[in-house]
Order: C-alpha cells, then sequence, then structure tokens
C-alpha cells in the first residue's frame, strides 16, 4: 500500500494480514464494489492523520486567505501540479493521497531561506501511522465480510 502526502512524499507500509484481506477482496466478484470498498476504508482510517496535521499546522492570523491548519484532506485526486510529479502504478490500484494543495505546505513543512522548517504533517503521520494500518486491516476485514454476506444474501434470495 502506498500513501503520498501533499508534498509528494511517497511512504510504502506493509502491515501484518495483508495477503489474507487481498485474498478476500478477490472473493468480490464485481471491480467496482472491490475498489469502493477500499476506497471508504483508507479515506475513514486517513482522516485523523488529516486532522492531526491540519491541528498542528501553523496559523497565519493576518491572512483572510484559505489557512494552511484547515487544508489537509484525504483525497483520490491530485492537482495537476501534482499529479505532473506523480506517477501512477497499475490502473487497478486504488490510491489515496493525504496532503495539501495549499502553496505554503512545502515551504512550511520544510522551510526556505527566510524561515526554517515548521514540520507539521510528518510528525502527524508519524504519531497515527501505526494506529492507522491496526484500524484500516480491522476495518477492511469488517468490510469484506459484510460485503460477501450481502452477496450470498442476494445469491440466496435468487
Amino acid at each position: 500500500m502506498c500513501w503520498s502526502t501533499g508534498v509528494l512524499q511517497v511512504f510504502e507500509v506493509k502491515f501484518e494480514g495483508g495477503r489474507e484481506l487481498e485474498a478476500a477482496l478477490a472473493e468480490i466478484e464485481r471491480a467496482a464494489t472491490r475498489k469502493s470498498l477500499a476506497r471508504r476504508v483508507l479515506k475513514r482510517t486517513a482522516q485523523p492523520v488529516a486532522d492531526k496535521a491540519n491541528a498542528t499546522a501553523p496559523k497565519d492570523e493576518d491572512s483572510t486567505d484559505k489557512q494552511l491548519n484547515e487544508s489537509y484532506v484525504v483525497t483520490s485526486k491530485l492537482t495537476k501540479r501534482q499529479a505532473a510529479i506523480e506517477r501512477r502504478g497499475n490502473r487497478d490500484d486504488v490510491v489515496m493521497y493525504v496532503g495539501t494543495s495549499h502553496p505554503a505546505g512545502v515551504q512550511q513543512e520544510f522551510g526556505n531561506r527566510r524561515h526554517g522548517p515548521q514540520p507539521h504533517f510528518r510528525p502527524a503521520w508519524d504519531v497515527g501511522r501505526d494506529q492507522m494500518l491496526e484500524r484500516m486491516r480491522q476495518d477492511l476485514a469488517m468490510e469484506i465480510q459484510k460485503t460477501l454476506a450481502r452477496a450470498r444474501a442476494k445469491t440466496a434470495r435468487g
């Protein structure tokens, strides 16, 4: 599973039980159902990381523009600039991004010649990663079981 931040750093993560979950997902007949299920779970389990990044991002009190500390989201879409940098792998992969398209995001996270770094996303990721992966494993297992049970009930009805 790959995660990409708003600054397009890609973190590859692995968790226990991934192969079993993939095998269970393969039991779901429709590819669209599999993808939808995976997107729902990924979005739900990654949201706390985005919330933590929003909570710890610096706020510009003088600005009336959208604030950096309100801009972190979980999405499957990138801006044109981000998409030009990112290259997707297999079209069957389900990819979710956690990050910001706010222009100050990279500058605040890594600093520049005018000010030092004020990391807020990386600490949010580091704090939330393990809980997110465990929640993802549990949620995927639960959603797969529910989906398979619905499919079996539908088949039994007729």
